[in-house]
């Protein structure tokens, strides 16, 4: 369900025009090319989540968008819509049906080379269809 919930997430994110517009890439892992800014799965883990008579996962997915700039609020109106586009994907799937959909945590840093790095992690809570 993992690999499903990391499809999906993608897909949708891929899908909004607005995003689209700004991000140069949106991929499972750190492009191997691509200019900033662009966003990615930096990680993802599950535990178990089932119920009596369905198999079920609780999945943790940090999402690592990195971009250019001095200021540390280069990209808070990217940050705000990538959160609000996590939170307003739909909830039924191919294989699975997310429960429900909860942030946990945000880290940002300035790295070498101008580069700002912002780390968003939120926790699935997902049911086998």
């Amino acid at each position: 369900m993992e690999t499903l919930l990391r499809a999906a997430l993608i897909d949708w994110l891929r899908a909004d025009p607005a995003l689209a517009a700004t991000l140069n890439s949106v991929t499972e892992e750190a492009p191997t090319r691509a200019s900033h800014p662009w966003l990615a799965i930096a990680a993802s883990a599950s535990a178990d989540w089932s119920t009596k008579n369905r198999r079920g996962r609780e999945v943790r997915v940090a999402l690592e968008l990195h971009c250019r700039g001095d200021d540390p609020a280069t990209a808070a109106e990217l940050v705000r819509a990538i959160e609000l586009r996590v939170e307003g994907l739909p909830r039924d799937h191919p294989g699975l049906t997310i429960v429900t959909t909860q942030f946990l945590r945000a880290r940002a840093e300035q790295r070498p080379g101008n580069i700002r790095a912002m780390l968003m992690e939120y926790r699935f809570r997902l049911l086998e269809n």
